[in-house]
């Protein structure tokens, strides 16, 4: 090895593998590619918020260094109880266990790559491991031992493979206690007499926080009138519930107030992430913005027991956040602060209030939970503003709208090359233009767009907003379990999130499964109680599939309320009152579909239709033609007078006298025919209506 193009250095080296790798992909490979994928998505995340940075990842192997042992060790405690948390759902044959080693030694570092016995140790230490487990060389013991509120157990000095001497190696038992060499407890003895004090001093400290919840809870008068549980439109849910206000901008500039929505959507996105939470959707509480709303109205009409509100002010290069949650039930605020920070510590401060609210709400986040709370994200202020002001023009609006958007995205990427979420949503801009008909190659704007996204996920898999557009993009392919296998994932990575889960209902009902849809698609309506309309357009979809027509008829009616010139969802109606025999409501229906659309035609329907069951979408056509729907489009109007000359009907008492009243307009199409300044049918088009009761209309 040529000693010029490396280096020297004294890191803290964590190793892992997969215990039972080979079992596990013996007995289900492609499940067990994917769980070690996602683990490691989840291990990837844990490195990069302790600071660490991966050196290598190939199979079940995951080679990782820190500047710091305590940030590896940290880390390392974080990732075994996520992956805990994780396992505790699964059968006990699929779980899927890591044991990890740590090592402070010297290495060396060619490009990015590590060698040298400070490397082999942390590999030996982890072959050490128990599964789920943590062990640690002398070295890395020396340096935590104070440091980390952690149990170690000494395994005393092992002989290990290709390193000359044994290697002293502990137990990290991730509880706050330590052990020497035998195994048994240290403990100071403390004075009797300091016992008493201390003991004073705690009875002491006890009643006072008895004083302070009973005056909190009891005593001290609601600082709002409480909300009504009876009169809440929905009911409770068993988990902590929050509605999120839209920030109020307090900057003199009103343009500024993309910042004050963007901070708002990002604590939202970032509580939507936790499962133990539950989340109204943007959506929802957006429809305050700007008008005089009561806590009490909030939760309510929302159905949730929090609700948090604040304000936003920039200044130059500070910004002036101030929040406080309330407990609207009580009436009580929970907790409250104002920052007044340089706006580029904005990162930091967002995610500092969406902590501080979870645990004002008493909810206990997972070192796997934080990880996602915070995400990847950029370190770059200007392009994190240019997405904050993307956003704030909503894609499907307008043309403007998305060029707008996009040309923000590109600006953010430019300055941030690595910043997942701008490919993510620049690609978006180009799916919209792909579905609206606004681009000028279809399949390019689609092929665009999955080159974007792809580049988002391939810099961070943990982006929810990417894998609802990839979901988005198969779906368009037709590629069917693809569509929901991203629904689903995006789901996961966003428990909260009423799109994702509206998405995933209608990718399941198209891929003939609507009753799988069903609940999921209330459980987005439950996010998000003042939805789009194609919340309640998708759900009427499912429950036309399954039959319940009485139901799609409700909650179609619902969807007109809100659109009444939503095409799709009078010709959905239109096909469930043909299944319900209600002919004349039907054609009612139909009219509305021709008011809407003259050039609506069956035949471009199922070209269109991204439904999967071939038959089912084939009943759902005989329905709508049934309902009076043309099979084909109409004809352009031609430019000059126009005329169709039906066949004249024989009135005489003989049958055979036929051919002198076809034989007569036959005569009178062929005089008009030779008018240069009219435009005749064929005798040939008009002669199909013989014989047929027939309107002119048609």
């Amino acid at each position: 090895m040529a000693t010029e193009g490396f280096k020297r250095k004294l890191t803290a080296v964590f190793s892992s593998d997969v215990v039972g790798y080979s079992r596990l992909m013996g007995e289900d490979e492609e499940s067990t590619i994917k769980m070690i994928e996602d683990y490691k998505g989840v291990i990837f995340t844990l490195i990069k918020q302790h600071r660490g940075r991966v050196v290598d990842s190939t199979g079940d192997n995951l080679l990782a260094e820190f500047g710091s042992v305590v940030e590896a060790v940290q880390c390392a405690v974080a990732v075994q109880k996520e992956l805990q948390a994780r396992n505790a759902d699964l059968p006990e044959n699929r779980r899927m266990q890591f044991r990890i080693g740590i090592n402070l030694g010297d290495v060396i570092e060619e490009e990015e790559r590590l060698y040298g016995d400070g490397v082999n140790i942390a590999a030996r230490l982890e072959a050490l491991a128990e599964p789920g487990g943590i062990c640690i060389s002398k070295t890395a013991f020396d340096h935590i031992e104070s440091k980390l509120p952690l149990g170690y157990q000494f395994l005393g000095e092992q002989t290990v493979k290709n390193i000359a001497k044994p290697v002293g190696a502990y137990k990290v038992l991730m509880e706050t206690r330590v052990l020497d060499t035998k195994g048994k407890q240290e403990a100071e003895a403390i004075p009797f007499w300091r016992r008493k004090t201390v003991l004073s001093v705690g009875i002491i400290v006890i009643l006072a926080v008895i004083v302070t919840l009973y005056w909190n809870f009891y005593l001290r008068r609601p600082s709002i009138e409480p909300a009504s549980v009876e009169r809440m439109a929905h009911p409770l849910p068993e988990k902590p519930s929050i509605a999120v206000l839209p920030f109020t901008n307090m900057s003199e500039d009103p343009k500024q107030e993309y910042l004050s929505d963007g901070i708002t959507e990002n604590i939202i996105t970032g509580l939507s992430k936790i499962p133990n939470l539950f989340v109204i959707a943007r959506n929802s509480t957006f429809t305050y913005k700007g008008k005089p709303v009561k806590v009490q109205q909030v939760a309510e009409e929302q159905g949730v027991r929090y609700v948090l509100e604040g304000s936003v002010q920039r200044s130059g290069d500070r910004v002036r956040i101030s929040a406080q949650l309330v407990d609207a039930i009580t009436g009580h605020h929970l907790w409250s602060d104002l920052y007044d920070r340089e706006l580029k510590d904005i990162f930091a401060l967002q995610d500092e209030i969406t902590m501080k609210v979870t645990r004002a709400m008493q909810v206990k986040l997972t070192a796997g939970e934080q990880a996602r709370l915070w995400g990847k994200g950029t370190d770059n202020l200007k392009a994190f503003l240019k997405v904050l002001e993307g956003r704030g023009y909503r894609l499907g609006i307008s043309r403007k709208n998305t060029i707008l958007a996009r040309k923000l995205y590109e600006e953010a990427i430019s300055l941030d090359p690595e910043y997942a979420e701008a490919y993510a949503r620049l690609a978006a801009t180009h799916w919209v233009d792909a579905i609206t008909g606004r681009s000028q190659s279809r399949r390019k704007s689609l092929e665009k767009a999955h080159e974007l996204v792809q580049k988002a996920l391939a810099l961070d898999d943990s982006l929810p907003v990417a894998h609802f557009m990839l979901a988005n993009l198969y779906l368009q392919k037709r590629q069917y379990d693809k569509a929901i296998a991203e629904s689903e994932r995006a789901v996961a990575l966003d428990p909260n999130g009423a799109d994702a889960h509206r998405n995933l209902g209608l990718n399941l009902s198209l891929s003939g499964r609507p009753e799988e849809a069903i609940p999921v698609l209330k459980k987005a309506l439950r996010l998000n109680p003042f939805p789009k309309v194609s919340y309640f357009f998708h759900l009427g979809i499912a429950y036309r599939m399954t039959g319940r027509y009485e139901d799609a008829i409700a909650i179609f009616e619902k969807a007109i309320k809100r659109a009444p010139d939503f095409l799709a969802v009078h010709l959905h109606l239109a096909a469930t009152y043909i299944h319900l025999g209600r002919e004349e409501e039907a054609r009612a229906a139909a009219a509305e579909v021709l008011r809407i659309g003259p050039k609506f035609s069956l035949e471009s329907l199922a070209k269109r239709s991204a439904q999967k069951n071939k038959a089912a979408l084939g009943r759902y056509i005989d329905a709508l033609r049934k309902a009076g729907l043309p099979d084909k489009p109409p004809l352009p109007l031609p430019d000059k007078p126009s005329i169709a000359v039906l066949p004249f009907v024989n009135m005489s008492d003989d049958p055979k006298q036929e051919y002198f009243s076809d034989g007569l307009t036959e005569e009178i199409i062929s005089a008009l025919s030779r008018v240069p300044k009219l435009f005749v049918i064929a005798r040939n088009s008009t002669f199909t209506y013989k014989g047929k009761p027939v309107k002119v209309q048609q």
